[in-house]
C-alpha cells in the first residue's frame, strides 16, 4: 500500500493544480487589473519625457528640440498615451482605495467600478486634450 501511494504522488496531475487563465472567463475587472499594471509600467517611460522636458528647459536649443519632438505627430501621440496612462492609473488607484475601505466588492459593483475607470480615463483624457489644444492654440 505504501508503494502505491508513492507511485501516485509521482504521477503528474491531468488538470492544473490551481486555477489560471484557461479556467477563468476574461472579465472587465481582470482586464482593468492588467491595464493598471501596464499603465504603471508605461509611466516609467513617461517620466523620462518629463525629465527631458525639465532638463531641456535649461537651454534654448535643448528646449527647441524638445518642443519640436512634442509638436510632431509621434510626439503628440506619445504624450496623448502618457496622459491617458497617467489618468487611467490614477483612477485605478482610486478604485483600489475604495476597495481598501471594504466597499465595492459585489459582482455588479466591481464591474461598475472597472467600467467607470475605463470610460472615465478616456473621457478625462479627451476633455483635457481638447481644453489644452483650444486654450494653447494648438492644431
Amino acid at each position: 500500500m505504501a508503494e502505491t501511494r508513492s507511485l501516485e504522488a509521482r504521477t503528474p496531475a491531468e488538470r492544473p493544480l490551481s486555477p489560471h487563465l484557461q479556467i477563468y472567463r476574461p472579465m472587465l475587472t481582470m482586464m482593468m487589473s492588467i491595464a493598471h499594471r501596464i499603465t504603471g509600467f508605461a509611466l516609467y517611460f513617461g517620466t523620462l519625457l518629463l525629465a527631458w522636458w525639465l532638463i531641456a528647459a535649461v537651454s534654448p536649443n535643448g528646449y527647441a528640440r524638445f518642443q519640436w519632438f512634442a509638436g510632431s505627430w509621434i510626439g503628440r501621440l506619445i504624450l496623448f498615451g502618457y496622459t491617458w496612462a497617467l489618468i487611467h492609473h490614477m483612477l485605478g488607484g482610486i478604485r483600489h482605495l475604495i476597495w481598501d475601505t471594504g466597499r465595492g466588492f459585489g459582482p455588479s459593483e466591481r464591474e461598475w467600478l472597472a467600467a467607470a475607470n475605463l470610460i472615465g480615463s478616456i473621457a478625462i483624457t479627451l476633455i483635457l486634450w481638447i481644453f489644452v489644444l483650444l486654450t494653447m492654440g494648438g492644431s
